[in-house]
């Protein structure tokens, strides 16, 4: 390079930095180190999806040019990109353009906040820094590059979609009653029975059901209960013994039918020790109901007797006063009065649960909705479960029951589409619904099950699962009163809303890594490990991360390191997420951790 090129160039350079000088751009660049800037939270937080974040910034006194505009941009850089934020503009005391205004004598500062931007998850690794350029007229000049603050922590990931389905309960039991009643009648004073009482309809069900029954495994005898009365008319003495007398008498006629039963070794029925006697001497209350019942014309201004005297011998004589009506009750009523109900008390079994457990396998056309549905509460075994409610759902097909239970196993065995199939086809049932022995569907009133809280509930759950957290939350609103889950479910989606107060509140008594997590964001630490380890999620790999994070806001770095290890030794793919974990940012020159997560 030759002398005059020299020359020339030294009056180019010398040119430039006088103009620069000149407009006061010149000494903010060579002053930039006394600028300040600070930007919270430091590590940005995603929240909710998303990330924002604010800055500050200062500028001492007789520095900020007169005429110049600053434009100040926050950048993000991460690892496939960086986002610029929208810039700032700031501008001397004598500068014409628009913006917020800086005082050369004192200085000045700004404030801003970044707009929300979504979270990308190359952000988790990521730097914030302050580009700024001066200009005054047509000239600019760029400032260093500033870094602001660190990025990201993801913490609100953690949550676990572990939403919970609601099986839809059986109406089984293990016996139902197969009482067997029947009346025996007395003439007027008389105890003695009638052998054409024995003869009745009423007695010959009764007889025949001993008969088939009496040493049937399929029902267990419990009791006989005799409960005999006198018609309210004649000597309450009289009546009262009438009574006692009829209880013998109805006692001995079944105790006769039991021992028809020529089986020595089979006792129920032909002992006093079966029996149950309870005797009303004055039988007023069934009076009253047949009178109710009767078409007897002055039956009105006896219904009123009754009410207007409370002593039984005034009541007696007002009726018989009545001489025409009271020879019709005398016909009509009475007779139907002096009686002994005999009350053969008898459970039903249903199938065992072995026997349930063997045919829900084998044949389980054989079983009943309500069997099916209980024998697959019997097994832990998803693929059994599945296997149950499918046959369930084929032959119980209108039951909402059948496919929401077969739903909640597919969900349970992570075969979220097919869960969902099966909760839309619950939808569309009815919510009622009754079968007869064969199995054939017995028509009754009932609504959809479109509107069954259960069945909305897991309508929020596949939602949930889409990503369409609104949509699922309409769901579990509309599921409301259907069980805990419910609310359960709400929190995870109001984690992912970045809502932790709410989610604290729905998860409830719910003690577990999630209601941890939500206490976590919701600025307790200090109550993680308590929840955790109060869970049946202790330990989970998961749940000492989750610690180790909890360590690290309250800055305990050697519980940090002990949850840590506890964590990778279960799950050596936290040592990796670990590394990059922005919660643990104030660590990573910590000897102990290095040795952990490198």
């Amino acid at each position: 390079m030759n002398t005059k090129t020299l020359r020339n160039l030294s009056l180019a350079v010398g040119t430039t930095a006088f103009l620069v000088g000149c407009n006061g751009l010149g000494k903010m660049v060579k002053k930039q180190a006394t600028f300040s800037y600070d930007a919270k939270p430091n590590p940005l937080e995603m929240h909710g999806d998303s990330v924002s974040f604010s800055v500050t910034g200062k500028y001492p006194a007789k520095l900020f040019a007169k005429k110049a505009t600053v434009t100040v941009t926050p950048v993000v850089k991460y690892e496939g990109g960086e986002k610029a934020m929208k810039p700032v503009i700031l501008v001397g005391e004598k500068a014409t353009n628009p913006g917020q205004k800086i005082n050369y004598a004192t200085g000045g500062a700004f404030s801003y906040t970044s707009e929300k931007f979504a979270y990308e998850p190359g952000m988790k690794v990521a730097t914030v820094e302050l580009r700024a350029q001066g200009a005054v007229k047509k000239k600019t000049k760029d400032f260093t590059a500033v870094k602001l603050a660190d990025g990201t922590i993801i913490t609100p990931l953690l949550v676990r979609n572990d939403e919970k389905g609601i099986y839809a309960k059986d109406a089984f039991v293990k016996s139902v009653p197969a009482n067997q009643t029947a009346n025996i009648y007395f003439a007027v004073n008389k105890s003695d029975v009638n052998s054409k009482e024995l003869k009745s309809d009423e007695m010959k069900i009764v007889q025949e059901f001993i008969k088939t029954n009496l040493t049937s495994p399929w029902y267990e005898f419990k009791d006989i209960s005799v409960s005999a009365y006198s018609s309210p008319d004649g000597e309450q003495k009289l009546n009262a013994d009438l009574a006692q007398d009829r209880a013998k008498a109805g006692s001995n006629a079944m105790m006769n039918e039991f021992k028809k039963d020529k089986n020595k070794d089979q006792k129920f029925g032909k002992e006093a020790a079966n029996y149950v006697t309870k005797t009303t001497a004055e039988d007023w209350d069934g009076f009253k109901s047949l009178m109710e019942s009767s078409a007897i014309a002055d039956k009105d201004l006896i219904l009123r007797v009754l009410t207007m005297y409370t002593d039984v011998d005034q009541r007696e004589t007002e009726i018989k006063n009545l001489s025409k009506t009271y020879t019709e009750v005398s016909e009509k009523i009475l007779p139907k009065l002096r009686r002994a109900v005999l009350t053969l008390n008898v459970d039903k079994k249903s199938r065992t649960d072995e026997q349930i457990t063997k045919l829900m396998t084998t044949f389980p056309d054989s079983l009943s909705v309500e069997e099916m549905l209980y024998g697959a509460n019997l097994t832990t075994d998803l693929n059994t479960k599945i296997a149950v409610y499918t046959a369930a759902e084929k032959k119980y097909g209108t039951d909402w029951r059948t496919s929401n239970n077969l739903g909640v196993a597919l969900l349970t065995n992570n075969k979220v589409t097919e869960a969902g199939e099966a909760f839309k086809r619950a939808a569309g049932m009815k919510e009622k619904v009754a079968y007869d022995a064969q199995g054939n569907e017995v028509k009754i009133e009932g609504s959809a099950a479109s509107t069954n809280p259960i069945v909305m509930n897991h309508l929020g759950i596949i939602a949930a699962k889409a990503g369409d957290r609104t949509k699922a939350m309409e769901y579990y609103d509309k599921a409301n009163g259907a069980g805990p889950e419910v609310n359960y479910n709400k929190g995870i989606i109001n984690v992912r809303d970045g809502k932790y107060a709410d989610a604290v509140s729905n998860f409830g008594d719910n003690k577990g890594f999630n209601k941890a997590l939500a206490e976590l964001l919701n600025g307790n630490a200090g109550a993680v490990v308590g929840t955790i380890d109060a869970s049946k999620e202790k330990d989970m790999a998961m749940a000492s991360y989750l610690k180790a994070v909890a360590a690290a806001r309250n800055n305990n770095s050697s519980e940090v390191i002990s949850n840590l290890k506890t964590a990778i030794e279960k799950d050596g793919s936290l040592k990796a997420a670990a590394k990059d974990d922005a919660e643990f940012i104030k660590l990573r020159d910590n000897a102990d951790f290095k040795a952990l997560a490198n």
